[in-house]
């Protein structure tokens, strides 16, 4: 079943959108957290303590929407989140699948790994962000939602272009490896998917 088949579903039910709302704001505190532990403590950028900030921004934000459904989701426990542990292993499995990848095709560790495995874990994810919101925002229009995540979409489509810039100084390849992440993503997202839709029905 595809996203935009299932948010309908989602959206129309207050609770299952409280969840739902919930659930991308646990992703968005995940990869937040996970930014800030890729950080070195001494070379930190700009750019990654600004990114880490908007991630945990959008996770606020998330929460804070969903008081416009009615509900109450107060904690990131399973009863709160829709496809509770394949959302939350999403992201750890992800990292997962690029450090095995870059450590088999750069030889990477320690520090150049961590780093590494933040460009290519982030750029894979601010692709699918720049799908999903618009999907999401699209769905919202249609019922004239009091939920909105506009604010989100424009701050991502910032967020790729960064990605962008600190990739092509990471390495000539970059496009093949960033390629290799989207594709371990793509297929975590398709089982994402299907979790969410076995949950709803």
């Amino acid at each position: 079943m595809e996203l935009n088949t299932i948010l309908p579903k989602i959206i129309q039910d207050n609770q299952l959108h409280a969840r739902w709302l919930n659930t991308l704001s646990l992703m968005e505190n995940t990869g937040a957290r996970k930014i800030s532990a890729s950080e070195d403590p001494t070379t930190v950028t700009y750019i990654i303590l600004k990114h880490a900030a908007e991630e945990h921004r959008h996770a606020f934000y998330l929460k804070k929407q969903i008081d416009k459904t009615g509900e109450q989701c107060p904690t990131y426990s399973t009863e709160y989140l829709l496809a509770p542990a394949f959302s939350k292993y999403y992201l750890n499995q992800l990292d997962i699948d690029v450090c095995r990848y870059l450590k088999s095709e750069l030889k990477l560790s320690g520090a150049e790994l961590r780093f590494a495995a933040y460009l290519l874990v982030t750029y894979a994810i601010e692709v699918r962000a720049d799908e999903l919101y618009p999907v999401y925002q699209d769905a919202l229009d249609k019922v004239n939602s009091k939920v909105n995540v506009k604010s989100i979409i424009l701050e991502e489509e910032g967020h790729l272009e960064e990605m962008i810039n600190q990739l092509q100084n990471f390495s000539p390849e970059w496009e093949k490896h960033a390629q290799k992440a989207v594709a371990f993503e793509t297929e975590l997202f398709g089982r994402w998917v299907a979790n969410l839709a076995s949950g709803i029905n």
